[in-house]
């Protein structure tokens, strides 16, 4: 349970200030955006998972009555050269990201985008890409980071060079490659007398959000565009598709819609620079909008990737050494995830001796893309496995050995950071006195798992304007879309600095023309660092209020003090609102703003304690009870932070048992409706108990920490350790589907 603090509005649970909307209909998403004259988009993809594009004929879709607009990777500005350009604050390859938009030369991977379609209605548009004749030379495929590896892989972009091969003389398709040390690995090892070494392979996943990508697009007479859409990222979407247009980015507006989840997803500019050329063309606005095909195929799912891990330890339960080599899919371009996967595997615990050794390889899949903690769930399903292991064949108690190699302030992890204050220890000693950790196990095949998992947040730039009214509420203004409430947790943070109900605050997500640069909704930032910025805001109110009461006073505003929304001197005294009601006539109503890039985002673990069934007959796994720990430095708003712990739970139980990217020889993926890719639904897990551990981040004046990350690392991890608990069999591949289990158990049975 969260603890107040000391806090007047930190800590307590206000209704969300976007519920009655979204409870009563009167949300605005993507699709509901209809400007006059709209056109329907569709897109035309590719049917190969890897093929040089010889020809394309539209002519006759051209000719189809009702259409509007054809355009094709050669109404594009020319690929561009090889370089790499500002996006947000990230940079892109402007060659590759404008090929991912629609392909010239090659298709990389099925439901890669060769053409699209802007006609009256969306059942002409469909009519009219399948008009369009798309003549193919097909090339070999490769689907794994394994297979993208092999001597005899076919090379995705034979421009590519990695210092891992041949001294960075050769095309390859490993797109990235890091190395960290620290200690000597050998000595380590050899001073284990324990040490445990297994391989990993984990699925394709997809983040599974509710609304699908979707975008209108308005090309102005006055050469501006105009883009509603889903999205985490306004800004990064903005210079994405102004890079891909080749105009300056002043010239593009993104008005953020209400957003039906994205978890990671929803950062890239799919579809919204081919609904501005279609636009263009047109000469009227353009909507796209996926199905749900089309989003699991062609947009970005988080990456699969093998792992080898080895651990060694002493007979004592001191960790000795370790080793991990992580190879992560990258898709179509790069963007593997195996840099923070290699940060986060050996975070939670103090090992003198580590090594890590990542690489990135292109493979034909969509590109992939964030999905809560991007990269540490794969790590964290080898490393927490093999750990537990270690415990089982040490005869030690698996929490106490986690305590005592557990990281703490001023551990330095493998990658080289040195740990502030953070909550490791704490999220541990509340596994193990928590009454689910105690309680006894009943009936046969049934087991109990553990694991923990770190994630690194992130600060990143964010502005954020207050205006205060003449009736002492105030408007606030920020460029973060809303995802999981960060409207109020925000608000929820200048509230407290300035003493007044967040009742009195009306938080809104503006275009990218009304706001400064704000970095994505994402990487568990948003409550963090916009809330900084909302804070920093506040306080620039605070001062001009002290200023405005002592120039009514006619005191020295060093004389005149706030305190819990009251301007006061020795003499005088006025609340907020009494004052706001001033500003009119002493110098107008006043503007706090702010815009930052923060530091001392802390970091963040989470842990789980699961109890499953396995049926021996069919290998099916009920999960019996589910409780999730987290330090979340202060919960701002208990209630948010609860849900977004059992959010990524459940997402977490999905990724250990059912989800995957199902894909067939020809590359092609098999299951992309939701009736064949299973998430978990009501029916498949408890409701999940949460446990909010606080311990105050120092690089946030109310401690705050990221919530959203982590609370997916763990899950896969504590089932796979459950489920040996029960049946004494280590799963090593994810999902943990019936299948696989009842080869494991009838295997054991042979033996």
């Amino acid at each position: 349970m969260s603890q107040n603090n000391g806090y007047s509005v930190i800590g307590t649970r206000p209704i969300r200030h976007d519920g009655i909307d979204k409870v009563t209909g009167d949300a605005k998403y993507g699709a509901d955006i209809f400007p006059r004259g709209v056109l329907y988009g569709k897109i035309l993809r590719s049917p190969y998972a890897h093929a040089i594009i010889k020809s394309i004929d539209v002519s006759a879709a051209k000719k189809l009555q009702g259409v509007k607009a054809i355009v094709t990777g050669n109404d594009l500005l020319p690929p561009g050269e090889d370089k790499e350009i500002k996006v947000g604050e990230a940079t892109k390859n402007l060659k590759y990201i404008r090929e991912a938009t629609l392909a010239t030369k090659k298709v990389l991977y099925p439901g890669h985008p060769v053409a699209a379609v802007a006609a009256d209605n969306p059942h002409i548009a469909e009519e009219a890409i399948s008009l369009i004749k798309v003549t193919y030379e097909q090339i070999s495929h490769s689907l794994t980071a394994l297979d993208g590896i092999k001597k005899d892989a076919a090379i995705l972009h034979p421009d590519t060079r990695s210092k891992a091969v041949e001294n960075g003389t050769k095309s390859t398709n490993i797109e990235d490659h890091l190395i960290h040390e620290k200690g000597d690995i050998e000595k380590g090892f050899a001073e284990a007398d324990i040490i445990i070494e297994r391989e990993f392979n984990t699925s394709t996943v997809h983040q599974g959000y509710i609304e699908p990508h979707n975008t209108t697009v308005k090309w102005t007479n006055d050469e501006r565009v105009q883009i509603w859409c889903s999205t985490q990222g306004p800004f990064d979407i903005r210079d994405e598709t102004a890079a891909i247009l080749g105009i300056p980015v002043s010239k593009v507006k993104l008005t953020p819609m209400e957003i039906g989840g994205g978890f990671g997803g929803k950062f890239s500019a799919y579809a919204s620079p081919v609904a501005a050329h279609l636009s263009r063309k047109s000469g009227h606005p353009v909507r796209i909008i996926h199905t749900r095909a089309e989003d699991l195929e062609a947009t970005g799912p988080t990456p699969g990737s093998y792992i080898k891990c080895k651990i060694g330890a002493s007979k004592e339960g001191k960790i000795t050494a370790a080793y991990a080599y992580l190879a992560y899919e990258a898709g179509a371009y790069p963007d593997s995830m195996v840099s923070a996967g290699s940060q986060c595997i050996f975070a939670s615990y103090e090992i003198p001796n580590a090594k890590v050794e990542g690489i990135g390889v292109h493979v034909n899949k969509p590109s992939t893309a964030a999905y809560r903690a991007p990269g540490a769930t794969n790590a964290a399903f080898a490393s927490e496995t093999i750990i537990d292991e270690i415990c089982t064949n040490l005869k030690i108690d698996p929490v106490e050995f986690r305590l005592q190699n557990a990281s703490k302030e001023g551990t330095r992890r493998v990658d080289g950071p040195i740990f502030p204050k953070i909550g490791c220890v704490e999220v541990l000693e509340s596994i193990k006195n928590h009454p689910h950790y105690q309680a006894p196990l009943e009936g046969e095949n049934v087991g109990r798992g553990i694991a923990i998992g770190f994630w690194f947040n992130y600060g990143g730039q964010s502005s954020c304007t207050i205006n205060v009214n003449s009736d002492g509420t105030c408007g606030l203004v920020e460029g973060s879309p809303d995802i999981g409430g960060t409207r109020t947790s925000i608000a929820m943070q200048a509230a407290e600095v300035l003493g007044i109900p967040v009742e009195d605050f009306n938080p809104m997500v503006v275009d990218t023309d009304t706001v400064g640069f704000t970095e994505v909704t994402g990487l568990s930032r948003t409550t963090f660092a916009t809330g900084l910025a909302a804070i920093e805001s506040a306080r620039d109110v605070k001062t001009q209020m002290i200023q405005r009461a002592a120039k009514i006073w006619d005191v020295d505003q060093k004389s005149v003090s706030y305190e819990n929304g009251f301007i006061k001197t020795s003499k005088h005294q006025m609340s907020f609102k009494e004052l706001a009601g001033e500003l009119g006539s002493t110098g107008g109503l006043i503007v706090g703003k702010s815009t930052i890039t923060p530091a001392g985002e802390g970091g963040a673990f989470a842990g789980n304690i699961v109890d499953i069934k396995v049926d021996p007959e069919t290998g099916k796994i009920d999960i019996l009870r589910f409780t999730a720990i987290q330090d979340v430095g202060t919960a701002v708003h208990p209630s948010y932070v609860e849900g977004q712990m059992q959010g990524g739970s459940v997402q977490g139980i999905g990724w250990a048992l059912n989800e995957e990217y199902f894909m067939t020889d020809e590359g092609r993926m098999a299951n992309s409706t939701l009736l064949d890719y299973r998430m978990p639904i009501a029916m498949d897990v408890p409701l999940i108990d949460t446990v909010i551990v606080e311990v105050p981040n120092p690089g946030h004046p109310y401690g705050v920490r990221g919530v959203g990350e982590v609370n997916i690392v763990p899950p896969p991890a504590a089932i796979a350790n459950a489920i040996n608990n029960a049946m004494g069999l280590r799963m090593t591949e994810l999902p943990m589907k019936p299948n696989k289990l009842i080869e494991l158990i009838w295997g054991n049975k042979q033996k």
